[in-house]
């Protein structure tokens, strides 16, 4: 344990060898005056999130917000836009902040590197903060790492840029205290970042760029706003060098995306289409009505019509205002089978095709092998323009109905379906309470995302005790029973009691109870990954 420390604040962490470079006095400071300052907001924000009620407005679901018609309205107003590094986004590398992969991500080809701290990481204290200390070391351009006999350091060339996503708004880090009170994960990540690197990132000719997660209202992005404005005032460096990117993953905020652009305008640089996340926050709100029930998550695609509304509205939306439109993951992991490997290649060039003739300015992708695909599928489109945000997309109109229609969604539930949603789960949660939070699962590269739309699916079909195709129905029962198949595999594979009864609480927690908790890993991260001794510290 630390000693408590800068008076009333305590680092409650196991100490590693180099946590006094993250834990200066100067990283200390801004945490302190970014608690101080802008905790008291989030956690007001927190409330307005657990207050909204859905099934009580008119009509039962979101709308279009009235009292902010005008700045929709306004044809005038544009965002600051990309920053510098930011100009060309046609590949974006994602993954976790562990030492490997920074360096192979910052080598990757890719132009960006979406490092992350939020769904990609398991938030462990050595994770998070050993993550801090691998950034300073990229952006220090002296990373380096050896493992199994090879050793991994950074090309001499161009490196893709950073932008970093911190922890989304309703996440604590347990292990920092103020006055008692656990800083928001989102500080943290964010102010030890901007912090150690903001001034050599700009003489590099960048900067502090960063992904905005799971906002759900032109509020939180007003916060986000007051944030970097405060920071840039407290690094003393110039309004809007900081940069961010908002994930457009939650319902509520599909409904708000020029609103959120324009708190944000002088600091936004594009939007992103986040598929998991967005069908899970649709059925986190819509999902206790029957109406909203969807099929086999495999057959929820970026074409389903109250999918395909959303991803046109975002870049009709960005593309007004002057901002990147970011478009989804492609997480096939290659294969050494030559036949496969073909296939899944043939079908992430299709998928990113599609998003570039779409209008979207460049897509994410979560292995390095993946970078050459997406890149070729986006310079078809665009040739030598860095990207395609002068294309106007006034053909696109998208209604509150549009985006609600997700009873015309194609699919069935299917037994195979239903097994697949218990079998991730379990085994994403074991890999995620290991410390591992991108896992290979079945040839995919999962992360948070997955474990979430996967418990939210189980669910809301046994609230609803949806038909499964070619007989039966899903129930709490049906669900427990697979459940318990799956800890058997792993139980015959060696893990231990006390983790197969963590894992039995987790997914029973999150899916198999009266109401769905708002988020999986919260009451985990708090339950697993914060020692007794921490938490009570």
């Amino acid at each position: 344990m630390c000693a408590p420390t800068r008076n009333d604040m305590q680092v409650l962490g196991p100490v590693g060898p180099r946590d006094h470079e993250v834990f200066s006095d100067g990283g200390l400071g801004i945490l302190r005056m970014l608690h101080d300052r802008f905790d008291g907001r989030r956690r007001e924000l927190l409330r307005l999130r657990r207050d909204r009620d859905f099934a009580a407005a008119p009509g039962g679901g979101p709308d279009f917000l009235p009292e902010t018609a005008g700045v929709r309205e306004d044809p005038s107003w544009r965002v600051a836009g990309a920053g510098p590094g930011l100009e060309d986004r046609r590949v974006e590398i994602t993954g976790p902040v562990d030492r490997k992969m920074t360096i192979n991500a910052l080598n990757s080809g890719a132009q960006g590197w979406l490092a992350d701290f939020e769904d990609a990481t398991s938030p462990s204290w050595r994770n998070v903060v050993d993550g801090q200390l691998n950034l300073h070391d990229a952006v220090s351009r002296v990373i380096e790492h050896e493992e199994n006999g090879k050793r991994y350091v950074l090309d001499d060339g161009p490196l893709a840029t950073i932008i970093v996503r911190p922890r989304g708004l309703h996440l604590d880090e347990e292990h920092l205290r103020i006055k008692g009170a656990p800083i928001a994960g989102a500080l943290f990540d964010f102010g030890l970042y901007v912090h150690h690197n903001a001034r050599r990132l700009i003489e590099q000719g960048t900067g502090p760029y960063f992904y905005l997660p799971k906002l759900e209202s032109h509020l939180e992005a007003r916060w986000w706003d007051d944030v970097f404005t405060r920071t840039e005032q407290w690094l003393r460096i110039p309004h809007g060098t900081i940069r961010a990117t908002v994930l457009i993953e939650t319902l509520p905020a599909a409904f708000e995306m020029e609103e959120i652009l324009y708190e944000l305008r002088d600091h936004a640089a594009g939007l992103n289409a986040g598929r998991w996340d967005y069908i899970f926050s649709t059925i986190k709100n819509l999902g206790a009505d029957p109406a909203y029930v969807l099929p086999d998550r495999a057959d929820v695609t970026m074409t389903v019509p109250f999918m395909r509304a959303y991803t046109e509205l975002l870049v009709k939306t960005c593309h007004r205002r002057g901002a990147h439109a970011i478009g989804g993951m492609a997480a096939v992991i290659p294969s050494r089978d030559e036949d496969r490997n073909r296939d899944a290649l043939a079908k992430v060039r299709a998928d990113k095709e599609r998003e570039a003739a779409a209008g979207y300015d460049g897509s994410w992708v979560a292995h390095p092998g993946l970078v050459a695909t997406c890149r070729d599928a986006f310079t078809e489109v665009l040739g030598d323009r860095p990207n395609q945000v002068d294309r106007q997309r006034d053909d696109v109109e998208v209604s509150a109905a549009d985006l609600l229609d997700v009873a015309a969604t194609p699919g069935e539930v299917t037994a195979q379906g239903l097994r697949a949603n218990v079998s991730v789960l379990v085994r994403y949660v074991d890999a995620w309470l290991d410390g591992r939070g991108a896992v290979g699962l079945d040839g995919l590269m999962e992360d948070a995302a997955t474990a979430e739309i996967s418990r939210c699916q189980l669910w809301q079909w046994c609230r609803h005790a949806t038909p499964i195709d070619g007989g039966g129905v899903v129930t709490r029962f049906r669900v427990a029973a697979l459940l318990e198949q799956e800890l058997d595999a792993l139980e015959r594979v060696g893990r231990p009691p006390e983790r197969i009864e963590a894992l039995r609480h987790v997914v029973r927690r999150g899916a198999l109870g009266d109401d769905l908790p708002a988020f999986l890993t919260d009451d985990a991260y708090r339950r697993f990954l914060v020692t007794r001794e921490e938490a009570a510290a």
